[in-house]
């Protein structure tokens, strides 16, 4: 989920017309960028858990 939502503030602002709130999030993207690392850590640590549980 938290992938998700870096991708939709990194990707938000193309797709918004021409406003404060489009400034905004345009203006969030390092924090976009922070939840796409952090969400894609989340999922990459899930598969590995679940692949060594495979395993047993």
């Amino acid at each position: 989920m938290l992938l998700f939502i870096g991708l939709a503030v990194l990707v938000g602002p193309v797709f918004m017309s021409p406003s404060a709130l489009r400034d905004t999030v345009a203006a969030s993207s390092p924090v976009g960028w922070f939840a796409v690392v952090l969400g894609g850590a989340f999922v990459l640590l899930h598969a590995r858990r679940r692949l060594v549980d495979r395993r047993r």
